[in-house]
């Protein structure tokens, strides 16, 4: 089976090339990639080469499939697993693997499985480990956005709350009370709304900071505060560009009480120290951006440590439950991934969009790894449709859908390249 794959053999080393899979073993899994969303992990990956913990040393020599935000349809089913999958199903995938404490994970560390290619191959841990999914949702976008989202909510689940009576903590965001989401009116803080608002118990209040009128505009249009306050959340998003005073701004809103749980989703040390001060009482800021300095520090008050029941932690990625739990509530329709994504691209656009990832505005960037297309934002496929009817057909669905994409248009798109179900 040949597979193309945008493969990569060092630090700033990503090469689009085609080649041939070796054969399935009894205890794996061959699979058609559809869609694979870009993360900053992989722009991180690629500039620290051999220097990232999950690139393996011989990268150069064995080069590794990119892209661990993926999903398709399973083309081959090795006898092992006979019971387990059937060809034609669609799939989704948890990368975090930690096979017997090894960071290997899709994407990273493997030959011939990665989310940035035609086909790939699902080795025997993946498995193992329950990490291939079936998916029943009516995109494939819903699945890839499945990891990323299953990040958000995994960091809910891990904050916590403390009591004076015994050491028992309550896990999860405080019921009732006050989430802010520092720098997060991106791809990942917009899913960071979606997700309280679909809980029984949400929280009263969220606030959510950007320093970007363009970001916090396209979020006030595609979550807006009337639909948060039909599930009783009061919602803000708030341009802290506009503001001389962040710290009283952002504390009236919770009328003296500060905020229960906190999220920071920009590694900037003025983020993390401004959200320690708007801590309220056994307060939980959750430090959920990853720096890509090992020295990074902020200064934090340890006297409200101390005296205030304040506490600080950390996420990084989400398990297999958190994933299941987003597949699902994706596929009822009860979180919307699709705020996430501002861009579209083929397979052939992957190379570029990975390495110039931080100077390329908006939000996500979804790949469809079967066709061939530029990276082409949302907000462009009007003017686009004028002499290309194929965006002026996504440009209507997408019009149907607040201007996000959405899996009529998925279908189109597909439809369009001639891409249809597994035979």
């Amino acid at each position: 089976m040949k597979t193309t794959a945008v493969r990569m053999y060092g630090a700033n080393d990503l090469r689009l090339e085609t080649f041939d899979l070796p054969a399935i073993k009894d205890d794996e899994i061959l699979v058609r990639v559809i869609s694979d969303s870009i993360c900053m992990s992989t722009y991180k990956l690629l500039q620290q080469g051999v220097k990232h913990k999950r690139c393996p040393a011989d990268v150069a020599e064995h080069p590794i499939i990119v892209g661990h935000e993926f999903a398709g349809d399973i083309v081959q089913v090795g006898k092992a697993w006979s019971c387990d999958f059937a060809v034609g199903e669609r799939f989704a995938q948890q990368p975090a693997l930690n096979y017997k404490g090894s960071p290997a994970s899709p994407g990273y560390s493997y030959r011939w499985c990665g989310g940035s290619a035609t086909y790939a191959i699902m080795p025997h841990e993946v498995m193992e480990l329950g990490c291939l999914l079936h998916y029943d949702g009516d995109s494939y976008f819903g699945a890839s956005l499945g990891e990323p989202m299953s990040c958000i909510i995994g960091g809910y689940h891990a904050n916590y709350h403390t009591n004076p009576e015994n050491y028992d903590h309550a896990m999860g965001i405080k019921p009732g009370g006050n989430v802010l989401i520092l720098g997060g009116a991106g791809p990942m803080g917009l899913g960071a709304v979606e997700y309280p608002l679909s809980m029984d118990q949400p929280p009263a209040r969220i606030v959510v900071t950007d320093l970007s009128a363009e970001r916090v505009e396209r979020a006030r249009a595609i979550i807006t505060a009337e639909s948060a306050a039909a599930k009783g959340v009061e919602l803000h998003f708030v341009n802290v560009g506009d503001l001389e005073d962040q710290l009283t701004y952002l504390m009236n809103l919770t009328d003296g009480h500060g905020y229960d749980d906190v999220f920071i989703f920009a590694p900037v040390v003025p983020l993390a120290e401004l959200g320690d001060k708007l801590l309220a009482h056994d307060g939980c800021m959750n430090f959920f951006a990853g720096p890509s300095d090992a020295g990074f520090t902020a200064g934090i008050n340890l006297y409200n440590c101390h005296y205030n029941a304040t506490h600080i932690m950390g996420t990084t990625g989400g398990n297999t439950d958190d994933l299941k739990e987003g597949l699902a509530l994706s596929a009822s329709g009860r979180i919307r991934p699709a705020v996430m994504i501002t861009h579209i691209g083929g397979l052939n656009a992957v190379a570029e969009t990975v390495a110039h990832l931080p100077q390329i505005p908006g939000g996500k960037k979804l790949m469809y790894t079967q066709v061939e297309l530029p990276l082409t934002a949302i907000d462009d496929f009007e003017a686009l449709g004028h002499r290309e009817p194929l965006f002026a057909k996504l440009h209507e669905l997408c019009a149907g859908h607040a201007g996000m994409w959405n899996a009529d248009a998925e279908a189109a798109l597909l439809d369009h390249f001639g891409v249809g179900p597994i035979v």
